[in-house]
């Protein structure tokens, strides 16, 4: 197989293939030092930690990754504490961003004798409805390499060139723009004791711990506001007043970005001998924090198809794979707009208006009330297999 793209699901997918004696080659258009240093936010949930745990790799993917306890509520500053494991039946996420288990993933993969080429760029499929397709590219040097194989793995995220090698009438799209945005802010600033998800009238924020002294913030923002319009001392006013805090400590800001909030949906993830996996065939909203999970789920499903196929002769789960990861895939979809809707109607009201206001927090209310309601949260925060 061809993998094409080094992030989560490219690696976890070689990683996998190659416990499984199945040769991989992975192609990457950046180098290894962009990769490992490209900054993502990141939790495993439980059933993304089962995957590694699985196939062997939690020594090397999980080691030293702490498990939630609970997450913080906090609505017009009055505290209200979630047992996500307790609640999940024991079931822990693991609290590890994103560069961590690219690193880890692509450790394991190259000192274990797996085949990684980056600055390859140009990369060009060729003949995926066929039995043998070829997938060409150029190294660092300019040359042309091609190789052939017998299946592609298109992992190279949503703008890649993978999904754009299958027919446009060979698949449907599904998008949808959620009409708000977020401004994500990195600081050197005390972490939170629990990922914290406060409401208010000010608008949504949230805070969650990036080791002991540094601290990721999360800022509902208008979807025409640009970096610029948030210069650091409107961040800590805004954080103080959403996180109903007035002595927030503030630290220095050493990454400020945009997150869109998109949803994007393939339909189906195969064409011939190419399968989407990971953002390269779903976007998800960082509400609930499903994006990375979505990719490994992908990742592990397509393993799992390719060794019964090419191991045991039965192309049942290959044919399926599809079908299998796109009811994950809407799921979890649910999942991230209706806790979106719930934490983001609930504070301010100006866009949405008080009745849906009152409608998201007689949800936020239900979580605390109503054991099945707030089994269920956390069983969807903890994954579904």
């Amino acid at each position: 197989m061809v993998i094409v793209g080094a992030g989560p699901a490219g690696l976890t997918l070689a990683n996998l293939l190659r416990r499984s004696g199945l040769n991989c080659v992975v192609l990457e258009k950046q180098s290894r030092s962009y990769v490992e240093r490209r900054q993502r936010a990141g939790i495993l949930d439980h059933h993304s930690a089962s995957i590694f745990e699985e196939w062997g790799l939690a020594d090397q993917v999980l080691a030293g990754a702490p498990s939630d306890t609970v997450i913080e509520i906090r609505v017009d500053g009055v505290p209200r504490y979630f047992d996500v494991p307790g609640l999940a039946g024991g079931k822990h996420s693991r609290l590890l961003p994103q560069q961590f288990v690219v690193q880890r993933l692509l450790d394991a993969y190259v000192d274990g004798g797996g085949d990684l080429r980056t600055d390859a760029s140009d990369v060009t499929l060729h003949g995926i409805d066929g039995d043998r397709p070829v997938v060409t590219y150029r190294d660092a040097a300019g040359a042309e390499r091609r190789v052939s194989c017998e299946y592609v793995a298109g992992c190279d995220g949503h703008h890649g060139v993978t999904r754009q090698s299958m027919p446009k009438d060979a698949f449907t799209t599904y998008s949808y723009d959620h009409g708000i945005g977020w401004i994500t802010v990195l600081a050197d600033a005390p972490a939170p004791r629990y990922p914290l998800f406060a409401v208010s009238q000010h608008g949504f924020a949230a805070q969650f711990p990036r080791g002991p002294r540094a601290s990721r913030y999360y800022l509902q923002r208008p979807p025409s506001d640009a970096v610029t319009d948030w210069p650091d001392h409107r961040v800590w006013k805004q954080l103080r007043a959403r996180l109903g805090d007035p002595d927030l400590p503030a630290g220095p800001i050493t990454e400020k970005a945009l997150v869109e909030m998109r949803s994007f949906v393939v339909d189906p993830m195969s064409y011939g001998r190419l399968h989407l996996v990971g953002d390269a065939a779903h976007i998800i909203t960082p509400m609930g924090g499903k994006g990375m999970n979505l990719a490994l789920a992908d990742a592990d499903a397509l393993a799992k198809a390719l060794v019964a196929a090419l191991k045991d002769g039965d192309g049942a789960a290959l044919r399926s794979y599809s079908a299998t990861c796109l009811r994950r895939t809407w799921d979890y979809q649910e999942f991230s707009r209706w806790m979106q809707e719930m934490m983001h109607d609930a504070g301010d009201d100006t866009v949405t208006g008080p009745f849906r206001r009152e409608l998201a927090r007689a949800r936020l209310d239900r979580l605390f009330t109503s054991p099945a309601a707030a089994t269920l949260f956390a069983t969807m925060m903890a994954g579904t297999n």
